[in-house]
């Protein structure tokens, strides 16, 4: 279903063809062509736009802005954001500085990694998560703390994960049994 009211930097068209995807690249580069340190936003927004940037669309943005292919991907590579594999529809972060991994970020870290079968980097094979670290979310008195998406889980104890994971997952049932 494509969604009539979603911004050109979204992700809600998922069903879109690739040309069609990178038509909206290319509407993306004219926007930002000329435009002085427009890279980065470009490569957000593509990024959004396809979920992950795939060599493609690293060339698409390479000729469109005149920035040499080799530039474009060393800033993909530098930038921890970026991503050139396909990602899970929720991206999981787990805190994992000092104050966090002191009070069982770690503990939290394997059992997401139990439950989901992944290591981190890595993305379920039905595309529903990703798993990932970072290294201080700035809430230590909260630790140990996970995000999903834009959703922050705090105090988190190791045998609340299953709970946390189901909540995403029941949406995605639901909308499949719906069709």
């Amino acid at each position: 279903m494509v969604e009539k009211n979603c911004k050109s930097s979204c992700k809600c068209c998922e069903n879109e063809s690739q040309e069609t995807l990178l038509s909206r690249v290319d509407e993306l580069i004219n926007e930002y062509r000329g435009q002085k340190g427009a890279l980065i936003p470009v490569l957000q927004q593509g990024q959004a736009i396809f979920g992950y940037l795939p060599e493609i669309v690293q060339k698409r943005i390479s000729e469109g802005l005149g920035i040499p292919l080799h530039k474009v991907y060393g800033v993909v590579t530098f930038y921890s954001f970026f991503s050139q594999e396909p990602r899970g529809k929720y991206l999981i972060r787990v805190c994992m500085g000092t104050a966090c991994y002191v009070r069982n970020g770690k503990k939290v870290l394997d059992e997401l990694k139990e439950q989901l079968g992944v290591d981190v980097g890595e993305t379920t094979d039905d595309l529903l998560f990703t798993l990932d670290v970072g290294r201080c979310f700035g809430a230590c008195g909260l630790a140990p703390i996970i995000m999903v998406n834009d959703d922050v889980y705090q105090r988190l104890k190791p045998s609340e994960i299953g709970k946390i994971l189901e909540s995403y997952r029941k949406p995605q049932v639901e909308a499949e049994v719906a069709k």
